[in-house]
This record gives C-alpha cells, sequence and structure tokens, in this order.
C-alpha cells in the first residue's frame, strides 16, 4: 500500500515508488499507436497517480496541471520536457532529455511539454496533488504564451 500525505516532496516519493514497482501495477502497460495510452494508478483524497506510455513522435500540448503540484518519473525510454524560458514577447520552449530512472518535481505553476523524440516507445509515472480537475493547454506565437483550451477531468480524461 503506498501512503501519502498531500506534501509537495511526497509527490516525488511517490511516483519513485510506483515507477520502482511495476509488478504492483493493476494493468500493463499499452501502447496505442494512435494516442497516448494512460492509466490511474492512485486516487485518494489530494493525490492522484497516472501510468502513460508514449510512443516515438507521441507528445502533450504545452499545459498546465490547474493549480495542482506534481512528479513525474520516466521508467523506461527516455522523454523530453519543454518548458517555458524568457519574458513575455521573447517567451520560447527550452528542453531536456529526461532518460529512464530521471524524475521531475514541479510547483503549481509550471507548465510543460512531453514528448518522446527517442527512437522507442517510453513509459512514465506521474502524481498530483490535489488531484486534477482542469489543464489548460497553451500555444507560443510571436513569443507570448497563449490559452488554446481548458480541459476538464471527467470530460476530456
Amino acid at each position: 500500500m503506498i501512503v501519502t500525505t498531500g506534501v509537495r516532496a511526497d509527490h516525488l516519493n511517490t511516483a519513485r515508488r510506483l515507477a520502482d514497482n511495476p509488478g504492483d501495477w493493476p494493468v500493463t502497460p499499452r501502447f496505442d499507436p494512435v494516442r497516448r495510452w494512460y492509466h490511474r494508478l492512485l486516487g485518494e483524497p489530494g493525490v492522484e497517480a497516472w501510468l502513460l506510455t508514449w510512443l516515438p513522435g507521441q507528445e502533450t500540448d504545452l499545459h498546465d496541471h490547474g493549480g495542482s503540484a506534481g512528479a513525474f518519473v520516466v521508467v523506461s525510454g527516455a522523454l523530453t520536457e519543454r518548458t517555458v524560458t524568457g519574458a513575455d514577447g521573447s517567451a520560447r520552449l527550452t528542453g531536456r532529455v529526461l532518460a529512464a530512472g530521471a524524475a521531475r518535481q514541479f510547483g503549481e505553476h509550471h507548465l510543460h511539454q512531453i514528448a518522446n523524440e527517442g527512437p522507442g516507445p517510453a513509459v512514465s509515472v506521474h502524481v498530483y496533488g490535489p488531484e486534477l480537475t482542469t489543464m489548460t493547454r497553451y500555444r507560443l506565437q510571436g513569443g507570448r504564451l497563449l490559452v488554446a483550451a481548458v480541459d476538464r477531468a471527467g470530460a476530456q480524461w
């Protein structure tokens, strides 16, 4: 059993524990050539965890987590995380490759895009607290960050 307290540092610990114990996952990861596959691994008051798979070329839009903090661990393969750098009018995406075993923790106002730019599939575990209720998707246009859409739990995922 996984114990969580809702404290941001625990999101990373929870993500690592889940990533390190795939035998405890209630499902075997699947790969869908049309869209990223995901499955909720954990849902408790104040925290949730998701298992995601990524085929080469699959990616998210640039997005936030609706005020939730979180963490993720790359279980296998490699993922590229892009974050927004620069000021309004000169904003751009800066990327870093995260190999298997790499982890990333983030706060309530974090914006990022994740992509599998590698030659093989990837698997990752993501933990959020509080639970996701909305995610705002963004686009960069002329160095400015613009809202593209707001997705809601139960409607878009």
